[in-house]
C-alpha cells in the first residue's frame, strides 16, 4: 500500500511537472498535491502500525490458548489412564463375580436358560392364540420374566417359575374346551357390538352370524367378509343353539387354513356367472330341454299305460293310439285287404307325431348344448390371452383364472348335454315302444282279415 502510494505520488508528481513546463501557474496545485501525498502517507502508516500491534495481541492470546489446551490434554491423559486402570480392576471383578456366580448357581443355570427360552416361545404362542382374548395379561408377565432372565442382575423367583407354569397348563386345559363369552365383534358392515361368542379351543370362534377372525395384532375380533357354504354354517347355528351333548360341527384344526380356501373358492353361483352370456343360454336352453322332456315323459308314460289296458280289453277306445288304430280297423271291418292295410297304416301314421312330439327339440339340445360352450370357451381364452398381452405372464394365477372362467361354459354345456341324452333315450324308447306296438298290432289285424276273406 505505501510503495503503491510512492508511485502515484511519483507519476503525479511528474504530470505536475510536465504540465509546469505547459503552464507557470499551476506551481501552487502542485504544492497543494504533496501535501495531500504526505497526509497520506502519514495516515497509511498510522494504520500499519495499529494492525501490526493487533496481530501481535492475537499472537499472544493463541499462544495462551494453545498453552491451556496441551494443560487440559494432560489433565484427560492423565484421567484416561485412571479410568482404564478402574476399568480393568472392574473387569477383574466382574470374571470373579461371575465365576462366582456360576459356582453358586450350579445346575440352576441351565434351569433358567431353558426357563428363558420357554418363557420367549410362551409369549409368541400365547400372542397369536384364541385364548388370549379371555386372558390378555399373560403377555405383560411374560414381557418382564423374559428381560429379568435376559439380564444378570435378577433372577427368577419360585413364584415366577410356578406361575408360568401354570400358565402353560391353562393353555393346555383351554385348547382342549369349548368356552362362550361376551366381547366386542366387528361386522362384515363395519359396524361394531357386543356379541355372544363361541371358542371352539383354539382352533375356531363362531357367533350367530358364522365363523369369526381373530386378529393377534390388534387384539380384535372381525367377521369374515364372506362365510363358507350354507352346511358349514349350519353347524355353527347346531353349536350356538346347544348347550351340552354332542354337535356335529365343522372344525378347522389350521386355525383359518382351510376356511380361508372354502372362502376362496367359488361357489355355483359364481362358475355360473363366469360363464357369461353364453353360459345363460346354456342354462336357458337346459331347462327348456328339461321342461319338454319331464311333459313327453309324462304323456308317453300315459299313452303306455292306455295302450297295455287296450291289448287287454276287446272293445276299442279312443282314448288311446292303439284303441284309435283298432276302431279304425272296426270302421272298415268289411273292406278287401289292401284297402285295411291302407287304412291302418293311416291310422297309425297319424298317431306319429302325437307320439314323437318333442323328441327332436330335445336331440337338438343335446346336440347344440355341447357346441355353445365350446363357443364360450373359445371366447373366454381369446379374452385370456388379450390379458396375457397386455399384463405378460408373469402372474400364474390370474392366468389360472381367466382359463377356468372360459371353461366354465364347456362344463356348462356337458352338464346340460348329458342329461338331454339320457332324457332323450328314455322318451324316446318309450315312444318306440307304443309305435311298435302298433306296428305289430296293425299287421296282425291284416294278417287276421286276409285270412278269414280268404
Amino acid at each position: 500500500m505505501k510503495r503503491l502510494s510512492i508511485l502515484v505520488a511519483a507519476g503525479l508528481l511528474s504530470l505536475g511537472l510536465t504540465t509546469a513546463h505547459a503552464q507557470d501557474d499551476g506551481a501552487a496545485s502542485m504544492a497543494e498535491l504533496l501535501r495531500l501525498i504526505e497526509q497520506g502517507q502519514a495516515r497509511d502508516s498510522q494504520e500499519a502500525r495499529q494492525r501490526e500491534s493487533q496481530f501481535a495481541q492475537a499472537r499472544n492470546q493463541q499462544q495462551s490458548l494453545l498453552n491451556q489446551a496441551r494443560a487440559e490434554r494432560t489433565r484427560q491423559e492423565n484421567v484416561s489412564a485412571s479410568l482404564e486402570q478402574q476399568f480393568e480392576v472392574n473387569q477383574q471383578r466382574i470374571i470373579t463375580a461371575r465365576q462366582a456366580l456360576d459356582e453358586r448357581l450350579g445346575a440352576l443355570k441351565e434351569l433358567f436358560g431353558v426357563l428363558q427360552t420357554v418363557s420367549g416361545d410362551a409369549q409368541g404362542r400365547f400372542a397369536s392364540s384364541l385364548t388370549n382374548i379371555e386372558y390378555p395379561d399373560r403377555g405383560e408377565f411374560l414381557v418382564e420374566l423374559g428381560s429379568k432372565m435376559a439380564g444378570a442382575s435378577s433372577l427368577a423367583s419360585i413364584e415366577d417359575i410356578e406361575r408360568l407354569w401354570g400358565m402353560l397348563q391353562q393353555e393346555i386345559v383351554e385348547t382342549g374346551k369349548i368356552s362362550r363369552f361376551t366381547h366386542l365383534v366387528t361386522k362384515a358392515d363395519g359396524e361394531q357390538a357386543d356379541v355372544e361368542v363361541i371358542r371352539v379351543g383354539a382352533f375356531n370362534l363362531i357367533s350367530d352370524d358364522g365363523y369369526l377372525e381373530y386378529n393377534a395384532g390388534e387384539r380384535s375380533i372381525s367377521e369374515l367378509q364372506r362365510q363358507p357354504d350354507g352346511r358349514y354354517l349350519g353347524t355353527t347355528g347346531d353349536l350356538m343353539d346347544s348347550d351340552s351333548g354332542v354337535v356335529t360341527f365343522g372344525l378347522d384344526v389350521t386355525k383359518g387354513g382351510i376356511l380361508g380356501l372354502l372362502i376362496e373358492s367359488p361357489t355355483i353361483k359364481d362358475r355360473i356367472e363366469q360363464g357369461g352370456i353364453v353360459g345363460y343360454c346354456i342354462i336357458a336352453l337346459g331347462i327348456v330341454g328339461l321342461l319338454i322332456a319331464i311333459w313327453r315323459w309324462f304323456g308317453l308314460s300315459s299313452d303306455s299305460r292306455k295302450v297295455t289296458a287296450q291289448l287287454k280289453r276287446e272293445t276299442a277306445s279312443t282314448d288311446n293310439p292303439l284303441g284309435r288304430v283298432l276302431a279304425a280297423y272296426e270302421s272298415n271291418r268289411g273292406a278287401d285287404t289292401e284297402t285295411i292295410e291302407l287304412k291302418l297304416s293311416e291310422a297309425a301314421l297319424k298317431e306319429m307325431p302325437g307320439l314323437t312330439k318333442g323328441l327332436l327339440f330335445i336331440k337338438v339340445v343335446s346336440a347344440v348344448a355341447p357346441l355353445m360352450g365350446l363357443l364360450g370357451t373359445v371366447t373366454g381364452m381369446i379374452k385370456t390371452f388379450q390379458v396375457i398381452t397386455l399384463y405378460g405372464a408373469g402372474d400364474p394365477k390370474m392366468m389360472a383364472g381367466g382359463i377356468s372362467q372360459a371353461l366354465m361354459t364347456t362344463v356348462l354345456g356337458l352338464v346340460v348335454a348329458i342329461p338331454m341324452v339320457l332324457l332323450h333315450t328314455i322318451v324316446s324308447g318309450q315312444s318306440r315302444k307304443i309305435v311298435n306296438i302298433l306296428q305289430s298290432q296293425s299287421a296282425g289285424l291284416v294278417a287276421q282279415h286276409s285270412e278269414r276273406n280268404g
